[in-house]
């Protein structure tokens, strides 16, 4: 059988070699195909694959068109809005993700982010401190648990909503539970966005709900750009001077966003809460072994499509 890796930005070679020992452990062969530039190489490359790793590549009905062989693709990584579900499943392909193998470059990442902005971006003026301030964490799952954790050190007040996570989870990680979003909003001086995008999600953090934060209100934003309502953000940023964005997603309104709120405003050139050299090592043996363990013994314990 053979695995193919399939990614426009590559996996360090160190996690290729680990993928490559996982496959050749199991008596399969590993392809490779780094840095490509059009999508007919995708295609092309998929045609006798039996798996496919892939990280933000996008896997479509038309990919799958051409991968006739393909049984399983696995995103490594938590997000998996690259790959297209219902067209797995409608060509019986088992799709996968790898969760929790970024969620500690991505908590560190996301309170870098908060540390930056409170402090004015090392800009040399006097800024704030996060010790005291309430955080509230907008999703409670691997990454949110880790946010909460770090923050926790940091001496803030952590506060979090996930309406599929227990109460007693949070209690338990010495986070409070609050049971709905305005109430996250409303008592949270700092946001930390860990939700998906999905139909639900798309946009629904949105003017109305952002203007119940608390004077000096801090956004980060290391999730999705499509959770974003972005006229809605900038509406409530020209409203209020108090208010600051700060994410590792660029916004489709990045340029407009520059000019018109310097100091309260940055985002990242590129999407950077997964990499570090460890996530990217981990996802990608992660992704390896799922593969492996499917193909042998039929675990689908991180199937994603029913």
């Amino acid at each position: 059988m053979k695995i193919l890796v399939a990614t426009e930005k590559p996996f360090a070679k160190v996690a290729i070699d680990g993928i490559r020992e996982v496959a050749e452990k199991a008596g399969m062969e590993l392809a490779l195909l780094e840095k490509y530039t059009q999508k007919e190489q995708l295609l092309e490359a998929v045609a006798d694959a039996d798996a496919l790793i892939v990280r933000s590549d996008i896997v479509d009905a038309e990919v799958l068109d051409a991968a006739a062989k393909l049984k399983i693709v696995v995103r490594a990584g938590a997000g998996f809005d690259n790959l297209d579900l219902p067209a797995c499943t409608a060509h019986n392909v088992v799709a996968m993700n790898t969760p929790g193998q970024n969620s500690n470059a991505v908590a560190e990442l996301a309170l870098g982010l908060m540390v930056y902005a409170v402090r004015n971006f090392y800009n040399g003026t006097s800024g704030t401190e996060l010790a005291g301030k309430t955080l509230g964490i907008h999703a409670f799952g691997n990454v949110g648990r880790r946010v909460a954790r770090i923050a926790k050190g940091f001496g803030m007040n952590v506060i979090a909503y996930d309406a599929y996570c227990p109460d007693e989870v949070m209690v338990a990680e010495g986070v409070t539970p609050v049971h709905s979003v305005d109430e996250l909003y409303s008592q949270a001086q700092v946001i930390s966005l860990h939700i998906p995008a999905t139909p639900e999600t798309k946009q629904s953090i949105n003017h109305d709900l952002l203007a119940k934060m608390p004077k000096g209100a801090l956004l980060v934003n290391t999730a999705r750009k499509e959770v974003i309502h972005e006229d809605g953000l900038i509406q409530l940023m020209q409203e209020r001077t108090d208010f600051r964005y700060i994410t590792d997603i660029m916004p489709a309104s990045d340029i407009k966003m520059k000019e018109l709120f310097e100091g309260r405003y940055f985002s990242t050139p590129k999407k950077m809460g997964a990499q570090t050299a460890e996530a990217n090592i981990n996802a990608g043996i992660a992704a390896a072994n799922q593969i492996v363990d499917y193909l042998k013994n039929g675990n689908e314990r991180f199937r994603l499509n029913k």
